[in-house]
């Protein structure tokens, strides 16, 4: 009787495949146009042709149950158990480096997602599945964004953002790179100029640099009773200070620049939760009194800072969270609460006027 071969491979790509893996193999792809199978090894990447006798998809499917074998004892390939558990985390750092063996697109980004993600386990999973999603996951691991790995994802990410047509992809993409501590100082401008057509971006700048932005914009004066409380350890007049300063005025005009434009709701929470973590926790800081009677002329501005410090994104919930609305429509719903805040950031902007008491 005829042996059964719908389920072998073809005697020359199984005998280079047996010799590939009997060495130490680092990450595997697997090229389905080719088609053939591409793997990272300490050499440098070695290259096999697979000749297919039947439909390519199904020849594959044999190759990534061989695969399966050799990393996990899995024959199969990808268990299925494996699939629901990687992206919850549950996979342990022993077998992440074997998920790089299976030629799975899946396993790499499971890989990509896992909080026991190396520098070097990051490397490897670059290599066998460079997407934005996995390089977004792994510039987001505190190991990876200080590795030999953060700059060039970091890299990557900037150079396709021109083409990222979601803005939350795109915003979320922007903060995981300023929170690497990426781009370098010319970067980080090019990034802010960018900002100026596509507010959202401005949100990472917002999040992770709040004292550190690229902005040029003036600094406006403070009467000299608010920098002497400052100095003296007064919370009120220490966040004025900071809201006068020119660092403080390009947050406030970039927080604008979001709040006149946001495209969707997560800009909108995420923008809410950065300008109240900027204001500070001022509702239970004492000195508010002492403040107001020593620079009258500021009584706007503090009383913005006063709305201010309490932001955070619960407060678009009652409205955001009920409609599935973006872009224009969205922005009307929002006008109700968005107007008032939009006017104490106008009044943290204007110059104080000046009072006998100042």
């Amino acid at each position: 009787m005829k042996a059964d071969q719908s389920n072998q491979l073809a005697p020359e790509d199984a005998l280079r495949l047996s010799v590939l893996l009997a060495g130490e193999v680092q990450a595997v792809r697997l090229d389905e146009r080719a088609p053939a199978l591409h793997a990272l090894t300490p050499r440098g990447e070695a290259r096999i042709a697979l000749h297919p006798d039947g439909r390519t998809e199904q020849y594959l499917m044999r190759v990534r149950g061989l695969l399966g074998g050799h990393a996990l004892g899995s024959p199969g390939g990808y268990p299925v158990h494996l699939k629901r558990w990687t992206r919850m985390g549950q996979v342990g750092p022993n077998k992440l480096s074997a998920l790089l063996l299976l030629g799975e697109d899946e396993a790499v980004a499971a890989v990509a997602h896992a909080p026991g993600l190396t520098d070097e386990l990051a490397r490897r999973a670059w290599w066998a599945a460079p997407s934005i999603e996995n390089a977004r996951s792994m510039l987001g691991n505190p190991e990876v964004a200080r590795g030999a790995m953060g700059k060039p994802l970091a890299d990557f990410l900037i150079e396709h953002l021109p083409f990222e047509e979601d803005p939350v992809a795109a915003m979320n993409s922007v903060r995981v790179v300023l929170a690497a501590g990426q781009p370098d100082a010319p970067g980080r401008l090019a990034l802010w100029a960018r900002a100026r057509t596509r507010p959202h971006y401005f949100i990472g700048f917002l999040e992770y640099l709040p004292d550190a932005l690229p902005g040029d914009e003036p600094p406006q004066e403070c009467a000299a009773a608010v920098s002497s409380l400052a100095a003296a350890g007064n919370a009120w007049a220490i966040a004025l200070a900071r809201a006068r300063s020119a660092s403080g005025q390009s947050f406030l005009k970039a927080a604008a620049a979001v709040l006149d434009k946001p495209a969707v709701p997560d800009a909108v929470y995420a923008l809410f939760d950065a300008i109240g973590a900027w204001c500070g926790a001022l509702a239970d800081a004492p000195g508010r009194t002492e403040l107001a009677h020593a620079a009258p002329g500021h009584a706007a501005a503090i009383a913005a800072l006063s709305a201010l410090s309490g932001l955070d994104a619960a407060a678009a919930a009652p409205i955001l969270g009920r409609s599935s609305a973006v872009g224009a429509l969205m922005r009307r719903q929002l006008e109700p609460l968005a107007a008032p805040l939009m006017g104490h950031l106008r009044a943290l902007r204007q110059a104080a006027p000046t009072l006998p008491h100042d």
